[in-house]
């Protein structure tokens, strides 16, 4: 599935995957050097490292290839999660959206929702609590390749539309083999203001993975737990 919004791609277009996580995250298995060759061989021009709670991968792959690597977290609040970019400093997890989304604005971040209307993903905000906060953050991500149903990343996407927010698209990668599956091309850009702008001429283009990957994350939670596979240092 294709979804364009709202201009097609130009040849000076970046192929951005906004949303991806390594073994920093706990329901995650992939090493920072398996994930950078992977973003490579695949030609992904810039990538969100959006670990659950913590910036350490995201900074670790930085130093490891500054233009590719976008420092980024995906924060959990009392209300469903947050993604964030451009962060210098992790944002503690569990506080209420508002003062998640000030932290983030405190650091020089910019902030949206992922994965806001999913109705199968317990870590979703649900469309009473996305409304709350549209006035507050930067954009919605309009596609997560790992919803379930098509249908709620419409959803989301008319929801963006409708308050003219920009939006993003991600492959929420939990595996090597999902990295691109869902990405963004957009214009170059140097900031997060910039980066913003370049939203704006966006496209975001996806195919939804197969169910069959979320139990990727169960297992990879089921390895940590047990202690046969191991934590990450640094």
């Amino acid at each position: 599935m294709t979804t364009p919004y709202p201009l097609p791609p130009t040849p000076s277009s970046l192929i951005c995957d906004l949303h991806t996580h390594t073994f920093y995250s706990r329901d995650c298995l992939v090493s920072p050097e398996r994930f950078l060759e992977a973003c490579r061989r695949r030609e992904l021009d810039r990538v969100a490292v959006t670990d659950h709670n913590t910036i350490a991968g995201a900074l670790r792959l930085k130093e490891m290839d500054p233009e590719r690597i976008i420092v980024g977290q995906e924060i959990r609040t009392t209300h469903g999660e947050l993604i964030a970019y451009f962060l210098t400093e992790p944002v503690p997890p569990d506080l209420p959206p508002q003062e998640a989304i000030a932290a983030v604005r405190a650091q020089g971040g910019i902030v949206g929702i992922s994965h806001p209307l999913d109705r199968a993903r317990r870590e979703a905000m649900g469309r009473a609590g996305v409304e709350t906060l549209l006035e507050e953050v930067d954009f919605l991500e309009g596609f997560n390749a790992r919803c379930l149903f098509p249908a709620d990343n419409q959803a989301a996407l008319a929801l963006a539309r409708a308050r003219n927010l920009p939006v993003t698209a991600g492959s929420d990668a939990h595996s090597l083999r999902e990295l691109g599956r869902a990405v963004t091309r957009m214009p170059p850009f140097d900031s997060p203001a910039s980066f913003l702008e370049a939203l704006r001429s966006a496209r975001i283009e996806g195919r939804t993975s197969p169910a069959w990957v979320h139990t990727l994350s169960t297992l990879a939670k089921l390895l940590r737990r047990t202690g046969l596979a191991p934590l990450p240092t640094g």
